[in-house]
C-alpha cells in the first residue's frame, strides 16, 4: 500500500518543497564533504558516512512503522521524495516545448531549450544543434527513468525505505562526485553507483525495448562508456526507431533518423506507462509485506 500511495502522490503532486526534500539534504552533505576528499580512501570514508547518515534513519523508520496498521501511510509519504517520474517527464517536455513550440522560434527558442536541457544533463549544452538537444533530452529520459524511478522503487520493494534511501544517496553522490575528471577522488562514488544500477538499468532496458530487439539492445548498449546507462538509452532509441548520440562519444541506433517532436511525445507517453506500470507491479508483488 505504501508504494501505491507514493505513486499516487507523485502522479498528483510531483516533488515536495526543496526545504523538505531528502535528496536536497543529500546534495548539501555531499557538497560539504567534497572539499575534505583527497583521494580514493577519503572519498570512500565520506561516501560511507553519508550513506549511514541517510540510510540508518530510514531503516529505523521502516522498522517502527511497518508493523503499525497505519504505518503504510507514513512510509508512502517518506518514499515519495526518493523517486521522481512526474518531474522527469515535465523537464523533458519543457525542453521539447522550448525547442519546437516556444513563442519565439529560432535562436531565442533554441537558447531556451539548451538552458532547460542543462538542468537534466551534465554535458555542455551551449553549442548543441536542435537535433542534438532533442537527442540529449531523450537520452536523459531513458537514463533517468532507470536512475530516478525504476531503481529506487525496486530497492524499496527489496529492502524497504533504507534500500531506496541508500540507492538515492548513491545516485546523487555519483552525479556530484563521479565525473572522470575528478579521478580517484570520485572513483568510489562512481563504482558504487555502477554496482547498484547493474540490475535496474537492464530491467529498464528490457521494459522499454520490444523482445524482438533484445539481441540488438545488448549490442547497442555496449557503445556507451557507462556499464549501465547504455541499456535504457539504447532501448529507447530502438523502440522509437531513432538515433541518439553524444558528440564525439557514441551514436545509438546510428542508421536511424534523428528524433522529431512527435517522437518526443511518444517517448514521454512510453516513459509514463513504463514508470508507473513497473511501480504498480512492484506494489502488487509486495502488497502482503
Amino acid at each position: 500500500m505504501s508504494l501505491l500511495l507514493a505513486l499516487l502522490l507523485d502522479f498528483l503532486f510531483g516533488e515536495p518543497p526543496a526545504r523538505f526534500h531528502p535528496v536536497v539534504l543529500m546534495g548539501r552533505y555531499l557538497a560539504w564533504a567534497w572539499p575534505q576528499v583527497r583521494g580514493f580512501w577519503t572519498g570512500a570514508f565520506y561516501w560511507t558516512l553519508g550513506a549511514l547518515l541517510f540510510a540508518l534513519p530510514a531503516l529505523f523508520l521502516d522498522l517502527i512503522l511497518r508493523p503499525l496498521a497505519w504505518g503504510w501511510l507514513l512510509l508512502g509519504l517518506f518514499l515519495k521524495p526518493l523517486f521522481s517520474l512526474r518531474m522527469l517527464l515535465w523537464e523533458v517536455g519543457r525542453v521539447e516545448e522550448a525547442l519546437s513550440y516556444g513563442p519565439l522560434q529560432g535562436p531565442d527558442s533554441l537558447a531556451e531549450a539548451r538552458r532547460r536541457l542543462a538542468r537534466i544533463v551534465s554535458r555542455p549544452t551551449e553549442d548543441l544543434s536542435p537535433e542534438e538537444v532533442r537527442e540529449a533530452a531523450l537520452e536523459s529520459l531513458g537514463e533517468n527513468l532507470s536512475d530516478s524511478v525504476i531503481a529506487p522503487l525496486l530497492y524499496y520493494a527489496l529492502l524497504g525505505l533504507a534500500g531506496a534511501a541508500l540507492y538515492r544517496y548513491a545516485n546523487t553522490a555519483d552525479a556530484m562526485w563521479g565525473y572522470l575528471e575528478h579521478g580517484r577522488r570520485g572513483a568510489f562514488a562512481a563504482r558504487a553507483d555502477d554496482l547498484l544500477n547493474l540490475v535496474p538499468a537492464r530491467i529498464t532496458g528490457l521494459l522499454l525495448c520490444p523482445p524482438r530487439l533484445w539481441p540488438r539492445l545488448l549490442q547497442e548498449a555496449r557503445k556507451t562508456l557507462s556499464p549501465n546507462a547504455g541499456f535504457p538509452m539504447a532501448a529507447l532509441a530502438l523502440r522509437l526507431g531513432v538515433r541518439l548520440r553524444k558528440r564525439g562519444a557514441y551514436a545509438l541506433n546510428a542508421s536511424a533518423p534523428s528524433p522529431t517532436p512527435k517522437t518526443t511525445h511518444q517517448a514521454l507517453r512510453l516513459a509514463l506507462a513504463v514508470g508507473y506500470g513497473a511501480g504498480f507491479l512492484l506494489a502488487l508483488l509486495t502488497l502482503g509485506r
